[in-house]
């Protein structure tokens, strides 16, 4: 996760915590006092760091706010989101800006969806030990290995059902002792399938031919002269808004 340390006064310290509401944690090994309910990205923002980059949704559904971790007297190498993981006293933290993971090349239309074709490009599906290591740290809930299991079978359609909800945040991998890059075995799952097996949308095919024909130029033109107090007033006040 990319950070930036801004101007505000951080509150590193080597100190015990004042009161029994703050914990210390330590970000890439500086202390720092954060109130204890705070998430890992918002404790470091109360620390004084401002991201730039690698905090995406804040919601867990991007993915790109990976984090490694130790807690207090615990061997472990933990990791997790941080936009979801809750801080904790004595909490050694380390960002992950981009997993290191292979992906092979490969032109989709080139491709045939046979039962091979994804232990072909990634051989290493076939070292998989069915530890569930995978499945235990998603922070989707998906069952990684059970995927990794129907690849290895050759059912791509399964793989692409069951890895649709997939954030490629790369904690599967980071804890995979077959060194398999789970992700990338489902994103070729799904290209294949959208590519090459599933049924042609007419729908899709509609639209295409409508954007084809110009239908929908109008409307953008309109959009691109409005001034930015109109288009503020379409989105915030006009649109139709789905209730959260």
């Amino acid at each position: 996760m990319a950070r930036k340390r801004t101007k505000i006064p951080t509150r590193k310290t080597t100190e015990p915590p004042p009161t029994g509401d703050f914990v210390t944690i330590y970000v890439m090994g500086e202390a720092y006092q954060v109130p204890k309910e705070l998430t890992i990205m918002k404790a470091m923002e109360y620390a004084g760091y401002r991201f730039i980059r690698g905090c995406g949704c804040r919601g867990g559904f991007c993915g790109a706010c990976g984090t490694v971790y130790r807690t207090k007297d615990s061997y472990k190498l933990k990791v997790g989101l941080a936009c979801q993981t809750v801080v904790e006293d004595g909490m050694y933290l380390t960002q992950i800006p981009f997993y290191p993971a292979n992906k092979k090349e490969y032109d989709i239309n080139q491709l045939q969806p046979d039962s091979q074709v994804l232990v072909r490009l990634y051989p290493e599906l076939m070292r998989c030990i069915a530890c569930n290591s995978c499945t235990k740290i998603c922070p989707q809930d998906i069952d990684v290995m059970g995927y990794i299991q129907a690849a290895i079978r050759g059912d791509i359609a399964r793989v692409a059902d069951m890895s649709f909800d997939c954030i490629m945040c790369g904690l599967c991998a980071s804890r995979c002792p077959a060194e398999i890059v789970h992700y990338n075995v489902a994103l070729l799952a799904r290209r294949l399938y959208g590519a090459r097996i599933a049924p042609r949308a007419a729908h899709l095919a509609r639209r295409l031919e409508e954007i084809r024909a110009g239908r929908f130029e109008p409307g953008l033109d309109k959009l691109t002269k409005m001034s930015e107090a109109e288009l503020s007033r379409l989105y915030y006040q006009e649109r139709d808004i789905e209730p959260e």
